[in-house]
């Protein structure tokens, strides 16, 4: 058997043509979708992410800022400029954009965008409303992949999902949204005692991890679904996954790849989340 593979390329055009026609109606309305991308310091893999994120803010018909700051920003400063996008009607959406430099606190910054901006779904008050069940912004690489999961028509309640990968910004917040599904989530991370048993017993695999080709063919049920989120360069130069492909897709009945797997539809999230607070703010406006 050989997986079907899950294009999050063809997915994330069809996103981003919704968002841009949601885009076009408020600019109707007056109101133009705003999105600022703050990016501290020189990381190479960084500006690659902010550069996509702003092109697909235009080619969606958002307004995008993006604001390049030396490494030796201070933090201080940082903050200042948050706290004053916070309070600009124009600016719908502020992402930080992580790593920041080591002098900097990351919980500092994220905390001090407003919840209502927080398209990234990081600050503490959404990452609670997540855990409620009520979230105002759901963080965008696990949005993604509910999305993608919709895609494929998989049954969710009651199927046996495994997550490798504990962090905040992928693993957490992942399982959240699966149980809310009514899937029976485990979390797997670093310490976890034989994790090929607990992904063999999964319906639903998701890896994020950070390490090149730790899942492989033989820790996955035949028929189950894999998606992986890592994105790694190899030896050869070449991206990669936390998954090894080859092997995985000969058992897994459906599997995302790298490139063009869940990078795509983590952009094309922020864009949804994006236009969700435009949507928000014009309706508050309107109400008062």
């Amino acid at each position: 058997m050989t997986g079907r593979v899950i294009d999050g390329v063809k997915l994330a055009a069809t996103i981003r043509e919704d968002v841009a026609a949601r885009a076009a109606v408020l600019t109707t309305k007056g109101v133009k979708p705003g999105l600022a991308v703050i990016l501290v310091g020189q990381d190479p893999a960084s500006q690659v992410y902010v550069r996509n994120k702003v092109a697909a803010c235009e080619k969606a018909g958002l307004h995008s800022v993006l604001e390049q700051y030396p490494a030796d920003m201070t933090q201080e400063a940082l903050l200042s400029r948050i706290e004053t996008l916070n309070s600009d009607h124009r600016i719908h959406g502020i992402l930080v954009q992580l790593p920041l430099p080591k002098h900097i606190d990351s919980h500092r910054v994220i905390e001090t965008i407003s919840a209502q901006k927080d398209v990234d779904g990081f600050h503490v008050s959404n990452a609670g409303l997540l855990m409620t069940g009520t979230p105002l912004f759901r963080p965008c690489t696990p949005y993604g992949v509910m999305k993608m999961l919709e895609s494929e028509d998989v049954v969710l309640r009651g199927a046996v999902a495994v997550i490798v990968g504990a962090s905040n910004i992928v693993g957490k917040p992942m399982a959240m949204l699966l149980q809310a599904a009514g899937a029976t989530v485990t979390i797997c991370n670093s310490k976890t005692r034989d994790l090929a048993w607990h992904t063999r017993h999964a319906d639903i695999v998701v890896v994020a991890t950070g390490k090149p080709g730790m899942v492989t063919g033989d820790m996955i049920k035949p028929g189950a679904i894999v998606i992986d989120v890592g994105i790694n360069r190899g030896a050869d130069g070449k991206l990669c996954g936390d998954v090894d492909y080859a092997s995985v897709k000969e058992v897994a009945g459906a599997i995302t790849p790298v490139p063009g797997g869940v990078g795509p539809m983590t952009i094309a999230m922020l864009l949804v989340n994006t236009i969700e607070a435009a949507e928000r703010a014009q309706l508050l406006s309107r109400s008062r």
